[in-house]
């Protein structure tokens, strides 16, 4: 058989060395893969082939890869492969940083070359940002939201009901022994319920520089580091596994469930944030309260008389032996009886008899003494917030009343007065916007005010392709107005200062003598917008041009000629677009001078520029003479200063002073 030698295959000119040599290895088991790798020493050996090669390129006549060009075209195509190959696979790749170059050093940019080369040798992608795996996304209760809220009603349930059956359960036996596997259902479902809730707590986010946390980190060191947690925890330990040593009828081992009680607390404050009737649940709850302390209280009461015994004197319970007091029923009534009569202190009891009986009747009076107080206090000053508004609306009508009665006003003007306030009262009218709104910061306010008048403004033609800005500041501006059946909005030729939306009721276009309807204006009609724009050459000025007079109870939405003017004073284009507005409405109905239109400026206009210009030049004299004065002042302290340090020279003679002595130098003040 041939034997064949590979070492003559090629020349020795375009033989592929591939060198690892006793630094290479050391360095790649001391974990720094350096520049000089395997693959960089195939594609140098390559490229130093393929330089080699092209220089005999023009000695070979063949396109195969046979001859002497063979070697230069095989390495070529292999240099392009890699060169494709390595873009594709770490396309991923960071781009180098100048900046963090510059900081590094020299030794870190080595560091993190050498890193970047072994991943590569590996073939290790890395995602941007140095981030091998995305982080985890987990689900956080907003305690702000209807979620968080639903729980809480949820979760006040079983709290609620641990707090009123164990303590009936652990004194009435009949009530425990008689519906056991109810009592078992109802307490391990409340189990899972509780720690269900720890969980929950585990996910309810909390706010840190006024973002919603949502680190799953931060979200479980915030709750663990808590007393609340210690509670939860304790409030779910397995105490009744003392079941298996003393039976089932001993519910108490299960007391560690009410330390779950800042729930209910925190659903009763919720709640009360949420109704429309925060009064009347104050006053429910208190309710509440004082009946689970007496339910409570009754229930000790017959645990008492059952450890001291039954029937054993006047003031523990009857015999249970007399069938009338055997009954479950009863049992629970009698004592709650005692137990309401002892805290209110409004009825007789039986005395007490034996030492630990009266102690127990003095702790009662003092509870009673601070429920009674409690109620007292908390009902009074409900009541007081209830009736507030009304106290205080009242007292208005009452000052009205006694102006009227002092300036001896007619019956018949005074009767209009009490019935225009009734009606503000019944339609509740009487809330004063500003006065309620005055605690809320200014875009609050501009919101609310969007969205209960914006519609209302749109109505109005002049201002339906206004900016959204100056819709915003007129929206502001708007003063809801009532006005009683028969009451003038305007009179023909009155000065205009002010339009007016409809927001409800009807008014009436009439003749001179008042009677005479031309046309009805309802919901959503406005008038008076011409004669609050002074527009230039209006043949009616800004006079009224109708007589209009409400048919019934009307509320309208007034807006001043002050107040839009003012809003316009930041929106000169749109100034000028409601003026050109309102100059072809006129010209449509043929109430404008033209000529006049078109002779030049108002001097009214005029003269209230010039008031202007005045205003603004006394207020930059007045601060011209301020800093006159400040100037005039600074400039007498340093020629106070420059004389002492002149008397000071003359004195020592012509050497410098020390520092400690410059430095003394001070300005009098």
């Amino acid at each position: 058989m041939a034997k064949i030698n590979t070492q003559h295959s090629y020349p020795g000119m375009h033989r592929l060395s591939v060198r690892t040599t006793d630094d290479d290895v050391a360095r790649i088991e001391n974990g720094c893969i350096r520049t000089h790798s395997l693959c960089e020493d195939v594609s140098s050996e390559l490229q130093r082939v393929v330089s080699v090669g092209g220089r005999h390129a023009s000695e070979s006549q063949t396109s195969s890869f046979t001859g002497r060009g063979a070697m230069a075209r095989l390495s070529r195509f292999v240099v392009s492969v890699r060169s494709w190959a390595t873009r594709h696979t770490h396309h991923e790749d960071q781009r180098p940083d100048s900046f963090l170059e510059r900081i590094r050093g020299p030794e870190l940019i080595e560091v993190s070359t050498r890193q970047s080369n072994i991943r590569s040798f590996l073939g290790i992608r890395e995602q941007p940002g140095g981030v091998n795996r995305k982080k985890k996304e987990i689900f956080v209760i907003d305690p702000s939201s209807n979620i968080y809220y639903n729980w809480l009603t949820i979760i006040a349930a079983p709290v609620f009901y641990n707090w009123c059956m164990l303590v009936c359960r652990a004194c009435f036996d009949e009530l425990q022994e008689d519906h056991i596997k109810l009592w078992l259902f109802l307490d391990y479902g409340s189990d899972i319920i509780y720690i269900f809730d720890t969980f929950v707590r585990f996910r309810t986010g909390f706010l840190e520089q006024g973002l919603l946390v949502q680190d799953e980190k931060k979200l479980r060191d915030h709750y663990t580091k808590t007393l609340q947690f210690k509670l939860d925890v304790l409030s779910v330990v397995p105490t009744d596994v003392a079941y298996l040593k003393f039976g089932l009828n001993y519910p108490e081992l299960r007391f560690n469930r009410l330390l779950r009680i800042s729930r209910l607390f925190e659903f009763f404050d919720r709640t009360e944030t949420r109704t429309n009737y925060p009064n009347m649940f104050r006053i429910g709850n208190l309710v509440l309260y004082i009946l689970i302390i007496i339910h409570w209280n009754a229930c000790i009461y017959f645990a008492i008389s059952k450890l001291i015994g039954f029937g054993t004197d006047s003031w523990v319970y009857p015999n249970v032996s007399i069938p009338e007091y055997g009954r479950l029923s009863r049992k629970y009534i009698y004592s709650l009886y005692w137990s309401t009569l002892t805290l209110t202190t409004i009825g007789e009891t039986p005395p007490p008899v034996k030492d630990e009986e009266y102690l127990f009747v003095v702790i009662d009076f003092l509870v009673g003494v601070l429920i009674f107080a409690t109620i007292v206090g908390n009902v009074g000053s409900m009541i007081s917030n209830m009736n507030a508004s009304r106290a205080e609306f009242q007292a208005k009508v009452d000052s009205i009343k006694q102006y009227m009665h002092f300036r001896k006003v007619t019956k018949d003007l005074e009767a209009r007065v009490i019935k225009w306030f009734d009606y503000l009262w019944t339609n509740k009218k009487t809330v004063d916007e500003k006065e309620v709104l005055k605690n809320l910061p200014d875009k609050l306010k501009a919101e609310i005010a969007i969205n209960v008048h914006l519609d209302t403004l749109k109505k109005v033609r002049i201002f339906q392709d206004c900016e959204a800005g100056l819709l915003i500041e007129l929206v502001l501006k708007l003063k809801p107005t009532v006005f009683s059946p028969g009451d003038y909005i305007c009179k023909k030729g009155d000065i205009g200062r002010e339009m007016y939306i409809i927001k409800e009721g009807k008014l009436a276009v009439v003749a001179d003598d008042g009677i005479t309807q031309f046309v009805v204006l309802s919901d959503g009609s406005y008038f008076g917008e011409i004669s609050i724009l002074n527009i230039k050459g209006s043949k009616s000025g800004n006079r009224r041009t109708a007589n209009i007079r409400s048919i019934g109870y009307s509320d309208l939405f007034c807006l001043s000629k002050d107040d839009l003017m003012e809003a316009l004073t930041e929106y000169p284009e749109a100034k000028k677009a409601l003026e050109e507005k309102g100059r072809q409405i006129l010209m449509k109905d043929n109430l404008i001078d033209e000529e006049a239109a078109k002779a030049g400026a108002d001097p009214k206009d005029l003269e209230e520029k010039v008031e202007k210009l005045e205003t603004a030049l006394d207020t930059l004299q007045t601060r011209f003479a301020r800093l006159l004065a400040e100037y005039t002042s600074s400039q007498q302290k340093v020629k106070q200063r420059l004389a002492r340090v002149e008397t000071r020279v003359k004195k020592y003679g012509s050497g410098t002073l020390s520092v400690g002595e410059a430095e003394g130098e001070k300005p009098e003040e």
